[in-house]
């Protein structure tokens, strides 16, 4: 009698606790989740501007320095990001217009049709990096698990595309458990293969948004290449219209 007894309170117990664990095991609403982290970047109806050092590392070569200021209105989907530093290349230029971006070369006085996936000056970081996100209409969650990453608990997110217009078919994510905060992103090809690895170790509040003002974007493809992006004078004061048009990265390359 006491161990049928034993045997029926171990068996209470342990569906008690399986009950707790179930109930604190809900599945967090990932769509929202992903709506809070492009919320969380992007600057609606205001500005933002700022000056990008772009350090590029290859084994064997000496540090590749880039340096160059971004223009972005994001209500309206367009950037312009202008080269500052090497000086053979001051005054090259990218224009985003919607959905179309380009390319400018101040040496042919040609404007090329490019992609944010396009990377900038041969480097690692690409258009992508530097402008608002899209995870919410682009992508959507298959899988995840809790995770930690340095001192943080993470949600491990994996994203498959939802479409065929974007730059990588699969992303993973760890994201912060407290606030919406990206600290490290894989990014994959449609096989499987990982491409790049970008953390985001330090974030500055802008406006009210969080902006990285470090992120270190690891190749993985070819061993040992690395690149480094840090972020100064990030500013949320308005930009004249006529920033955002042709003309203006024709008049300033000159």
């Amino acid at each position: 009698m006491l161990i049928h007894r034993t045997t029926r309170r171990a068996s209470i117990a342990l569906g008690l606790l399986f009950l707790v664990s179930a109930l604190g095991a809900d599945t967090p609403d990932f769509d929202a989740m992903l709506r809070e982290i492009d919320q969380l970047g992007q600057f609606g109806d205001r500005d933002f501007s700022g000056v990008y050092t772009i350090v590029s590392q290859v084994p064997g070569q000496d540090d590749s320095v880039t340096q160059a200021r971004l223009f972005r209105r994001d209500r309206s989907d367009q950037f312009v990001l202008i080269i500052l530093q090497p000086q053979i290349q001051r005054g090259q230029g990218y224009l985003q217009t919607g959905d179309t971006v380009y390319f400018y070369d101040p040496e042919s006085r040609r404007f090329e049709r490019t992609t944010l996936r396009d990377s900038i000056q041969g480097t690692d970081a690409q258009n992508r990096d530097l402008v608002r996100g899209n995870l919410s209409q682009d992508y959507r969650v298959t899988d995840w698990e809790l995770g930690r990453l340095g001192s943080f608990d993470t949600y491990i997110l994996d994203l498959e595309a939802t479409g065929t217009g974007v730059d990588y078919d699969r992303i993973r994510l760890w994201v912060r458990t407290d606030r919406p905060v990206v600290l490290r992103e894989e990014n994959y090809s449609v096989s499987g293969r990982l491409l790049r690895t970008l953390l985001f170790p330090r974030y500055a509040n802008v406006g009210g948004q969080a902006v990285p003002t470090q992120i270190l974007i690891v190749d993985g493809i070819n061993e040992g290449e690395r690149t480094q992006i840090t972020l100064r004078d990030p500013s949320v004061a308005a930009i004249p219209d006529g920033v955002f048009t042709r003309d203006y990265l024709e008049r300033v390359s000159r």
